[in-house]
């Protein structure tokens, strides 16, 4: 082992990992908190574990036959199946784009007080993905680092909400390694499957398969693509284990805080904090409900301006982190179903309109609560797009004929 070498395969895993960090995870793991405690703990664990053996199986495809994913569906399918999975990994993108424009709308419109409307945020999405691109001209290993850092920033904002909450360690634990749901119903239901929509994205297994392409790997030594593959899962190891405790963070934080709360526990404390924003919460007794937006409106009425301040940056580094992953899926799956060499410029101008469109119209005539709720229905489209990214992934590499020596057993 060589930390030298491993140094040199990280960053793969890493842009792959954004895919657990974007908005609509962050949402799925607040609200799975605020309506059933630390009970689906587990339910992430499970979740984050089964989409690490994934991306390990897409990572292995793409070191072992120098092809990606969307590749090699485009080799080994007919015309009309190659079709349908390139429509469905489409549909999926541009559902995870729309949640980083939700998101990043968002936190811009508590960060400027109010003041910059969800509208106006959605507008300054569109173009933040184009002062990615620019980033993309100075070479793959300055926007790794980077993502390192909009990572970074995700674990010390979150890390801030979680050490100012205190939650119940006692609780966490038992939450994460007692698979239980005692008391649960269909809300809690719907949130577990919700978790496993947001956590394993279609999209990220045909991103993983052709980032680790950047490596240079001599195939035809055996020796080689074996350490290639053992250093890519060791560094995805590292990566979605980041990753899971960032969304740790956030579960046990509206767990602990905000489980079996009422709406007028919560007006009262905003009345009492002076916040402007105490008219989201009627004052009765229906149990609290919450999003991306009334999440950093709680946090900041229980634990101060700071928290809700807080909280809005880490959500503006999670929809702009996850920005550039859903354009590089993009362009790969493109390229690899259709052999279209479109510009970058010309795919992100695409596919952003697409998912800009009705997430403007919703801003514009819609409020802030109507556009977080469109979250929830994105989850769970992100769910049904699975069997169509899984199919191709164990497929293939099980296959001798696509994998040679390294095709899986069972």
């Amino acid at each position: 082992f060589s930390f030298r070498k491993l140094w040199a395969f990280t960053g793969p895993g890493f842009l792959m990992s954004i895919a657990y960090l974007d908005p609509g995870n962050i949402e799925s793991d607040l609200q799975s908190g605020a309506v059933a405690g630390f009970k689906l703990l587990w339910v992430l664990l499970l979740a984050t574990i089964i989409g690490l053996l994934l991306q390990r199986l897409a990572a292995r495809l793409g070191v072992v036959t120098g092809l990606h994913l969307a590749e090699v569906c485009n080799r080994q399918y007919q015309k009309f199946p190659r079709i349908i999975l390139w429509l469905m990994v489409e549909l999926a993108i541009i559902g995870s784009d729309m949640q980083e424009v939700i998101g990043s709308a968002i936190a811009i419109n508590l960060l400027s007080v109010g003041k910059i409307p969800l509208w106006g945020g959605v507008l300054i999405t569109i173009a933040d993905t184009f002062v990615f691109l620019f980033l993309d001209k100075y070479g793959l290993r300055k926007l790794e680092a980077f993502f390192g850092l909009l990572i970074t920033i995700m674990a010390l904002t979150f890390g801030y909400e979680y050490i100012t909450v205190k939650p119940n360690q006692e609780k966490l634990l038992q939450g994460l390694f007692i698979p239980y749901c005692r008391g649960c119903g269909t809300p809690q239901l719907v949130q577990a499957v919700g978790i496993v929509g947001a956590v394993i994205m279609p999209h990220n297994m045909y991103l993983h398969s052709a980032l680790v392409k950047s490596r240079q790997v001599n195939r035809a030594d055996k020796r080689e693509v074996r350490e290639a593959n053992k250093y890519f899962f060791i560094e995805s190891c590292i990566a979605l284990f980041v990753s899971f405790i960032i969304n740790i963070f956030v579960v046990t934080v509206f767990a602990e805080a905000f489980f079996n709360k009422t709406n007028a526990d919560v007006n009262q404390v905003c009345a009492n904090s002076s916040s402007p924003h105490s008219s989201l919460f009627p004052n009765n007794n229906d149990t609290l409900e919450v999003d991306i937006y009334k999440g950093g409106v709680v946090l900041g009425c229980y634990f101060g301006p700071a928290a809700l301040y807080i909280w809005a940056i880490g959500i503006l580094a999670a929809g702009q982190s996850s920005t550039m992953t859903g354009t590089y899926s993009g362009q790969f799956v493109m390229e690899g179903f259709l052999n279209l060499r479109w510009s970058r410029f010309a795919r992100v101008l695409l596919t952003r309109s697409i998912a800009v469109t009705p997430t403007l119209f919703v801003a514009i005539f819609q409020d802030v609560e109507h556009l977080t709720g469109m979250n929830d229905f994105l989850n769970v489209l992100m769910s049904l797009q699975l069997p169509f990214a899984l199919i191709p992934v164990l497929t293939f590499t099980s296959l001798p004929s696509v994998m040679r020596d390294f095709a899986n057993g069972l």
